[in-house]
């Protein structure tokens, strides 16, 4: 198939450090180059891809802009890359977009199916009018559960596909170590302070690999920097694939405890590659990613997650890595080949049914 992937241009893809959609567009792109497909990635010009790479910009927004300044500019840059692909969409079979609502305007003005990822947070207000206005734009979800907040507006939901990794860039540690850690943003959402309670309550260090935007930064001064001091915290900052695959696999757990409908979360996958189980809280995706009692431990509280701690040492490193595979690079491939042939097909012979591509 000749595909084209259009990422968002706020980073590089793959990210140099933080970046879950990027990293994800990444996976996926490697994966169809090496499946034979014929990939045109559209992507900021520090990019680095096997595939054919357009650069939108010369470098990731977030490398060469401020805050509010990405706010005011990246609408127009990113409509801009879209009437670049749209002006060549006769040369692909399918285009994949990953830039949200952007896309869904133009799904109605050419012959070239366009499908999209959502990959963000669903329940929030202003996404129901908008695609209340596109019923029947091509869409996937990155978990079922990230669907239920749209549930009551008919929509076209080509396929469910879980985002993948690279498990080659996790290798699996056979023997845990003896910290716990908390990999991610800091940002109110995302519980912090939750996770310094579960280290500080059962008496083991914790490592934070996190990173911090500008929105975040009086959270961070005023909240989090303090508890971590005072708490003797390991802040380790934003850390890059490798840095990453060595902190979680060195792990005696993972600590996710969100307080947010998370839609996936990249980081208990890639713990769990390594071999590393995940205490979370019951939140968003996290029921569809971990198996409560065998790749980690599902709560409902803190005190939930603080009693969870000791009982990682009853489960299997080995299973846990098993489990990961189910969110591989080449499972997330396969359910989006699934998609493209769905949506090329429903060009040539409506209507289209939805597929549910999760294992």
């Amino acid at each position: 198939m000749r595909i084209a992937q259009i990422a968002p241009m706020y980073e590089s893809v793959p990210p140099s450090h933080y970046g879950g959609t990027e990293r994800v567009v990444w996976s996926l792109t490697e994966e169809l180059v090496r499946r034979g497909h014929d990939v045109t990635l559209f992507a900021s010009g520090d990019s680095q891809t096997s595939a054919r790479l357009v650069p939108t910009t010369p470098r990731s927004l977030r490398r060469q802009m401020s805050r509010e300044e990405i706010l005011e500019v990246s609408p127009w840059l990113h409509l801009a890359m879209l009437s670049d692909v749209l002006r060549d969409a006769s040369a692909f079979d399918v285009i994949h977009s990953h830039v949200d609502h952007y896309t869904f305007p133009f799904t109605r003005l050419i012959a070239t199916p366009i499908v999209t990822t959502l990959h963000g947070r669903l329940d929030i207000w202003m996404l129901k009018p908008i695609l209340r206005c596109y019923p029947d734009a091509p869409l996937v979800s990155i978990s079922r559960s990230q669907r239920a907040p749209l549930a009551e507006l008919p929509l076209n939901w080509v396929g469910c596909v879980y985002n993948g990794i690279p498990l080659e860039h996790f290798p699996f540690r056979a023997q845990p170590g003896d910290y716990l850690v908390f990999l991610g943003r800091i940002c109110p959402e995302k519980r912090p302070d939750w996770a310094v309670e579960v280290a500080r309550r059962s008496g083991m260090p914790l490592k934070v690999a996190a990173k911090i935007d500008p929105v975040d930064q009086a959270y961070w001064r005023t909240e989090i920097e303090p508890l971590f001091r005072a708490n003797q915290v390991e802040f380790l900052g934003e850390v890059n694939e490798q840095e990453k695959a060595a902190l979680l696999g060195g792990a005696y757990a993972t600590l996710f405890p969100i307080d947010w409908p998370e839609p996936f979360g990249l980081v208990m996958a890639e713990s769990l590659a390594c071999g590393t189980p995940v205490i979370a809280m019951r939140r968003g995706s996290v029921p569809e990613v971990l198996e409560d009692g065998v790749s980690g431990f599902i709560c409902d509280s803190v005190a939930e997650m603080i009693a969870a701690v000791p009982r990682v040492a009853e489960l299997d490193r080995a299973t846990c890595r098993r489990r990961a595979e189910r969110f591989s690079q080449a499972a997330m491939a396969d359910g989006y080949e699934a998609v493209y042939q769905q949506v090329i097909a429903a060009r040539r012979d409506p209507p289209l049914a939805a597929l549910e591509l999760v294992a």
